[in-house]
């Protein structure tokens, strides 16, 4: 028996390859499969299954390009309705692996179609058990993701988890491992531990939401503190359902170098777009105007997937030698449009003497010194709701980031006014630097570190609290 785990930190999702006698399968695989068909032909072993536990919304899966390139069954729980070809499991349909086996368990509830899927080893005694969003490291499945079409409310989607988690998890044996389908930082969940696999043991006494007393609690607990699920989810879970280009096509697409005269024209097409992947602290230095700044040091995909639009057409600058790396991290999230990036990067762009733009570092004691003097100055902190009322500027406005996109967020400043913007470490103020841009308000700076380094001079800076919103 041979498990493997194959997590992606940037989207802190988990796939998982497993195989006995020569014989694979994949579960939850990415839509860039290479690692998948690595491991198959480094260990002489042919792809048979690709188990999906439910219609993912925060990634577009590589079931269609696996199945594909290796003839392997696409395999679905029960209510699954698929526009391409498929295996609609029964609950408690037995496949065989080898000398293993996985039995069906479907366990409704963050989607309808939610199916665990339970593994017994060479004895047929269950081993581990891989729960997709039902059951996370500390957490459970948000169930507020219901489909277009589906009559239910997340109280009607959070009652039937509960259902599936007693009569189909909370019987299996302590000992048997949990590996889940995502880890620390995705938004299938809200509370979501730090390890990437556990026990249902360490779940059955740990866990929040499977120690409610009863269903009307569990429905309190889980339903209560959601997060607006990202604008990309509902549009992935789409694309998961219904089918999708294959990722050698939107390669073909996305890697097609562009003269800095072709960039240029294309850039001007309403229809276009320019993304600038290059790192936060190089893009502030110099970049191609009215780019976005979203650089693949950070959560990039979920970034990009929140805040730019599916319906145009992009166009790259890219670090050179990260064109394929940006481009697959991009179709990970759904995006498919692109028109290529810009041959020889910004520098391409700089020799050929085209007009440039920038954005102004300072570090925070420099604001810490203005603030007293300046009047005109307006902090601007793009933190989370949350993040902002733990700690911040006195004054400060809050505008979290995903409300940048939107031009009434800025629609109130003034001309004269100078505009600080800071996030927790500088990833995101320099993303809502390159967005206010857009807007045409130019006047304004990135504070370097962030509320990082805000916080270290709490001497220089007045510190408030808001205690009701945390509450």
């Amino acid at each position: 028996m041979f498990i493997k785990q194959l997590y992606t930190g940037c989207l802190s999702e988990a796939a998982y390859y497993i195989e006995s006698n020569g014989v694979a399968a994949v579960i939850d695989p990415l839509r860039d499969i290479d690692e998948y068909l690595q491991l198959a032909t480094e260990r002489n072993a042919s792809i048979k299954y690709i188990f999906e536990t439910h219609f993912h919304a925060d990634f577009v899966s590589g079931h269609l390009d696996l199945a594909a390139v290796t003839g392997a069954t696409i395999i679905y729980g029960p209510n699954t309705q698929a526009g391409f070809k498929v295996t609609v499991a029964k609950d408690g349909e037995i496949f065989n692996i080898g000398s293993l086996s996985v039995e069906v368990l479907h366990t409704p509830g963050h989607t309808l179609e939610s199916t665990c899927y339970l593994l017994k080893d060479e004895n047929k005694k269950d081993y581990c058990v891989f729960t997709g969003d039902t059951l996370f490291v500390g957490d459970v499945g948000r169930p507020d993701l219901s489909q277009k079409g589906e009559i239910l409310t997340m109280q009607d989607l959070a009652g039937m988890l509960y259902e599936s988690l007693q009569t189909k998890i909370m019987p299996l044996a302590d000992d048997i491992i949990l590996y889940p389908a995502h880890g620390a930082g995705s938004s299938c969940g809200k509370n979501l531990g730090k390890e990437t696999f556990s026990t249902i043991g360490e779940q059955k006494k740990n866990n929040y939401a499977l120690n409610q007393t009863s269903k009307e609690d569990f429905v309190k607990a889980v339903t209560e503190g959601l997060a607006a699920p990202p604008q990309y989810f509902p549009i992935n879970a789409k694309i998961n359902k219904e089918g999708y280009e294959s990722l050698d096509k939107v390669l073909a697409d996305g890697l097609k170098p562009l003269s800095v005269a072709d960039f240029k024209a294309l850039a001007k097409d309403e229809n276009t777009f320019i993304l600038d992947t290059r790192h936060a602290t190089i893009f502030t230095q110099g970049f191609v105007p009215t780019s976005i700044s979203i650089g693949l040091e950070g959560r990039f995909a979920e970034w990009a997937g929140s805040l730019l639009p599916f319906t145009k057409t992009m166009i790259l600058v890219t670090e050179i030698g990260k064109e394929k790396e940006t481009v697959v991290r991009l179709a990970r999230v759904g995006f498919e449009k692109f028109g290529g990036y810009l041959n020889g990067s910004f520098e391409a762009w700089q020799n050929a003497n085209e007009r440039v733009d920038m954005v102004v570092d300072v570090e925070a004691d420099e604001l810490a010194m203005d603030l007293p003097f300046d009047e005109n100055i307006v902090v601007i902190d793009v933190r989370k709701e949350t993040e902002y009322a733990d700690g911040h500027i006195a004054e400060a406005l809050n505008i979290p980031l995903l409300e940048l996109t939107d031009p009434a967020s800025m629609a109130d400043f003034e001309d004269n006014q100078n505009i600080y913007l800071h996030c927790a470490g500088g990833y995101r103020s320099v993303i809502a630097a390159s967005l206010i841009k857009q807007q045409g308000i130019h006047n304004l700076r990135n504070v370097l570190g962030g509320w990082s380094h805000i916080k270290e001079l709490k001497d220089k800076f007045k510190i408030e609290k808001n205690v009701e919103v945390l509450n």
